[in-house]
């Protein structure tokens, strides 16, 4: 007999085992705010990371630590003038009697501005937006110029206010306070072009940081020794040009001798025979050749 034919057993159909949601993607329906207002954050976030401000809490020690002992100076000579009723410090000399802390400071903070990203290259990130290479330079320095300027402003407004508070006789040195704030501004300025475009040229922050405060110390270090070689050997006007090696007497020479008319540091004697236009014209050729570097390395960094 033929065998009975059985039919295909069906396989049971199973259930479903994906599902699909809807997460919620929604078109931008608000207003554009363009390159200004990406530069203006990308500013504002790269100050706030100098101070180390929405990061860990050891970021933050270097920064209040030396502006603590920015403070330092002005908090002591008010106390003085408040016991001896006699004269603090001249707010002119005070950001060259404390030019290591403000070196410090620099060599420290401008790798960070610069550095994380170039090492991790997240800057076609920032060009594929808007944004443009001069907007992320621009943003950077004017972080790091706003950063120096607050570390050296806050101290000569305290001393200035506790002059004020103090009442000593006299005129008080509103004149003189004001100059060291311009003076300031342009400390700021340079120190920030020369400490970004520095620290640029390496991904390392402890390289960045390296490369800063060499760059300080041997500036330092060649002004003094050839000012004292020179005046040892009776140069004397030569002796002069000397101080202009160091950025810190550029500007004290430039913009308060120069520009305002004030008296320079004490122990210092700057050229007179044009010295403080040549002071003011390094100070510019200075910022020209940072902001050239950087971009040369920025457009390198940004076509990989």
């Amino acid at each position: 007999m033929p065998e009975p034919i059985s039919e295909p057993i069906s396989a049971p159909i199973s259930e479903p085992t994906g599902v699909i949601h809807d997460i919620g993607y929604r078109h931008y329906e608000g207003a554009r705010l363009g390159r200004g207002h990406a530069t203006a954050a990308l500013t504002l976030h790269s100050l706030r990371g100098i101070f180390g401000l929405g990061r860990t809490a050891r970021s933050k020690i270097i920064p209040f630590a030396l502006l603590a002992v920015m403070l330092l100076p002005a908090v002591v000579s008010i106390a003085i003038m408040a016991l001896a009723k006699e004269e603090g410090m001249r707010y002119t000399e005070y950001a060259v009697i404390m030019q290591a802390v403000l070196a410090i400071f620099l060599a420290s903070q401008s790798p960070y501005a610069v550095a994380p990203d170039l090492r991790f290259r997240v800057l076609p990130l920032y060009l594929s937006r808007p944004v443009t290479i001069w907007d992320y330079i621009g943003a950077k320095l004017a972080a790091m110029t706003t950063a120096m300027f607050l570390l050296l402003a806050a101290p000569l407004t305290v001393l200035y206010i506790g002059e004020m508070v103090i009442d000593l006789p006299g005129d008080a040195h509103t004149a003189e306070y004001l100059t060291a704030m311009a003076g300031a501004a342009c400390y700021a300025l340079l120190l920030a072009c020369l400490g970004v475009a520095i620290a640029s040229f390496t991904p390392r922050r402890g390289l960045g940081v390296a490369s800063v405060i060499a760059f300080y110390l041997l500036a330092s270090a060649v002004s003094t020794v050839l000012f004292a070689t020179l005046e040892s050997m009776g140069d004397d006007t030569a002796a002069a040009w000397a101080w202009l090696i160091n950025p810190f007497f550029l500007v004290d020479a430039a913009v308060h001798v120069g520009l305002f008319g004030a008296a320079p540091t004490a122990g210092v004697v700057y050229p007179s025979d044009g010295g403080t236009l040549v002071a003011g014209a390094i100070i510019i050729v200075l910022i020209a050749l940072s902001l050239t570097a950087l971009i040369a390395r920025y457009r390198k960094a940004a076509s990989r």
